[in-house]
């Protein structure tokens, strides 16, 4: 009846030791005495259809959701965002640039074939290989691996990427410069390992269940596009016996009402969001399922700077002061976000912002500037400003475009025609510049102000950003080349302040993540900044 030996010993309300590394223990953290539901299946929403499993190939959180459960990095996170043991049991460094990993030898591919450290060169050679397009190859080069910003650019061969086997079960990745966050960096989608003779095999069709071979927690059983992705414990995978969830499933509901109707009704464990208009009145009436988080993400709009008119910085300037962040943080959301005024969240750690000075002014201050700037740049009630305002597919979204669209009409007669395309569709668009402004986010790749800020370099159209500024670009490039934690954060305030001077893009709010949570899933990670979840942390507790 029960998939595994720790499953039963709480069911049947016995306690069993679990041992620990000299880093975390791995295992569901299931409290001794918990009294675990007979039946382990988890339900959760995930917001939209994924666009791929492949995580060379992904570029979006609802991907990285499930990416996370069927394919295992060097190394994870725990609860509280702490970076602990992957398919590395333990790692080394002398200078923080040349890391030596030392791979655990129970380490399985779901066939049964042994992780080795040639997994990984292969993996982080296909990221970085032009012939694969992954949008997040540039996320490649900011881990500063040695020639993999001239592997990119297709200038030299992949075989020359700084990473290599010493032997079956030790990998050294070499970086051209010092990079003391990098183990941290090594928890990312980008850089999970792929089945070299499965992709091989089946091409871009590997990822398909019948074909799919992981090394994570799960792997792919039931996939209907649009409906629902059914994840089941991969047997093989080294941590097997302490993992107690036999089954996830992961559904693409992009109606934020319709998710929580389905939440109320028992289908779902928790929810990827909560309608906005229905917060108050589920945190009076439901008060034990509505979580709240603070979370490593920014929303933002974003202006295609390559294109008239939003080539011109007063324009972009005119649109940014002129939207009331108050109104869409409390009256719209409601939840805890705060009001934005610069790219990095102020919970990243190690920074601490600067509010620019036109954060600082009042609203009326602000609308009086926007208006003289508009009107400087030749825009007028009489003259008005029009263009197509372009979001994903979403009911929150729509709801926030509406109100900023409102707001740009009412004190600056500007004319924005919403425009929602899905997920897809939308990032498609951004990446090939196909829009005039857009709504965006953007989440902490990893907990430090540089995995925001690379997003706004030249060469970075990840998430269709087009801001190209030579300026820019040199004040991160020495940021990152800087060995100095100080000389570092001075270099990101300077830049944030550059990006309030030249406006590329429009910072609303500072997430939280608000879900509604059902009381009897275990494991939820409270303190995850990055939210990243791990399904096999998780558990059903009985009724």
């Amino acid at each position: 009846m029960y998939k595994n030996k720790i499953t039963q010993a709480l069911l049947l309300g016995a306690s069993m030791a679990v041992a620990a590394t000299s880093f975390s223990t791995l295992a569901a953290d299931v409290p001794a005495g918990t009294k675990l539901a007979e039946k382990q299946e988890l339900v959760r929403g995930n917001g939209t259809e994924v666009a791929t499993l492949d995580p060379h190939k992904s570029q979006g959180v609802p991907e990285s959701h499930v990416i996370r459960d069927l394919l295992e990095g060097l190394v994870n996170q725990d609860a509280n965002g702490k970076t602990i043991p992957g398919v590395a049991e333990t790692w080394e460094t002398t200078d923080n640039q040349t890391f030596t990993f030392h791979l655990r030898k129970d380490a399985k591919w779901s066939n049964g074939d042994p992780v080795t450290a040639n997994d990984f060169v292969y993996s982080f050679q296909r990221a970085v290989d032009p012939a694969t397009a992954s949008p997040y190859a540039w996320y490649m080069e900011y881990t500063k691996m040695a020639n993999a910003k001239d592997i990119v650019a297709g200038k030299k061969d992949k075989s020359e990427l700084g990473v290599k086997a010493v032997d079956d079960y030790t990998l050294e990745v070499t970086l051209d410069t010092a990079v003391p966050y990098f183990v941290m960096m090594m928890g990312h989608t980008t850089v999970k390992p792929v089945h070299q003779a499965t992709v091989e095999k089946f091409g871009d069709q590997w990822t398909k269940p019948e074909n799919f071979v992981g090394n994570g927690a799960f792997v792919p059983n039931k996939w209907v596009v649009n409906e629902r992705l059914e994840l089941v414990r991969n047997d093989n995978y080294w941590d097997n016996d302490h993992t107690v969830l036999d089954k996830v499933t992961f559904l693409p509901i992009e109606n934020q009402v319709a998710e929580m109707n389905r939440f109320l009704s028992g289908e779902l464990d928790f929810t990827y969001e909560v309608p906005n208009e229905h917060f108050r009145r589920l945190q009076k009436e439901y008060p034990q399922d509505v979580n709240i988080k603070g979370n490593l993400c920014t929303y933002y709009y974003q202006f295609n700077a390559q294109k008239a008119p939003f080539n011109d910085v007063r324009v972009r300037k005119a649109m940014s002061y002129a939207m009331d962040r108050d109104i869409v943080t409390k009256a719209i959301l409601g939840q805890g976000q705060k009001p934005a005024y610069f790219l990095t969240p102020e919970i990243t750690a190690g920074f601490d912002p600067v509010t620019p000075e036109y954060g600082q002014l009042s609203q009326k201050e602000r609308i009086a500037e926007a208006k003289r700037l508009l009107e400087e740049a030749g825009y007028t009630k009489s003259n008005p400003l029009e263009f197509n305002l372009l979001y994903n597919t979403s009911e929150n979204h729509k709801k926030i475009a509406v109100a900023i669209a409102s707001m740009w009409k009412k004190e600056l007669g500007i004319n924005a025609k919403l425009e929602n395309q899905e997920w897809k569709s939308y990032l498609d668009s951004k990446d090939t510049g196909n829009f005039d402004v857009a709504r965006a986010g953007w989440c902490g790749d990893y907990n430090e102000a540089s995995s925001f800020l690379t997003l706004m370099v030249s060469q970075n159209t990840t998430a269709g950003q087009h801001y190209k500024s030579a300026e820019y670009d040199k004040i991160i490039d020495k940021a990152l080349n800087s060995t100095s934690e100080e000389e570092r954060t001075q270099l990101y305030i300077d830049a944030e302040k550059l990006l309030a001077k030249d406006m590329p893009i429009a910072p609303v709010y500072q997430y939280v993540t608000t879900r509604l949570v059902s009381p009897q899933l275990g494991g939820y990670p409270e303190g995850n900044a990055e939210d990243k979840i791990y399904s096999k942390d998780l558990y059903i507790k009985a009724k």
